[in-house]
């Protein structure tokens, strides 16, 4: 009977292929989102191919705005069998949201700056327990 030796990878290889650093991938590996298959007999971490895979999800996941812990959360799923895209859009979604609310909150304040430097009047005078007045003597919202 022919078997087939499954092509693992040491830690240092993954990095090369993948571009990512080994302290990460550790970090990773501390984390869960990874593990390693076996150990050589000086204690070298081995990987199989699909590690590469499950670090080009991670790191486009974490391009995307999620959190190594949501990223955790949706490996798990995967890891248990099932299809993790519903999830993930669920995730999506809510970030989509964040943002805009991100992007209310910087266009208000875009505004109050604005504002300031529009009406800017560089007296010269400094006042005893002013720092700037511009800013200080702004009625707050």
């Amino acid at each position: 009977m022919l078997t087939q030796e499954t092509k693992l990878l040491l830690i240092g290889q993954v990095t090369d292929i993948s571009g990512i650093t080994i302290r990460t991938i550790r970090y990773y590996e501390s984390l869960g989102l990874l593990k390693s298959s076996r150990r050589t007999e000086g204690g070298f971490r081995q990987f199989s191919l699909d590690v590469l895979t499950r670090l080009a999800f991670i790191k486009r996941a974490q391009n995307l705005g999620l959190s190594l812990e949501e990223i955790g959360n949706i490996l798990q799923v995967y890891d248990q069998g099932q299809a993790p895209c519903g999830e993930i859009k669920e995730k999506l979604e809510n970030k989509l949201l964040q943002i805009d609310h991100q992007i209310d909150q910087l266009l208000t304040l875009r505004s109050e700056i604005d504002g300031l430097l529009s009406g800017w009047k560089n007296n010269g005078r400094q006042h005893k327990d002013t720092i700037c007045p511009i800013i200080q003597n702004t009625p707050q919202c």
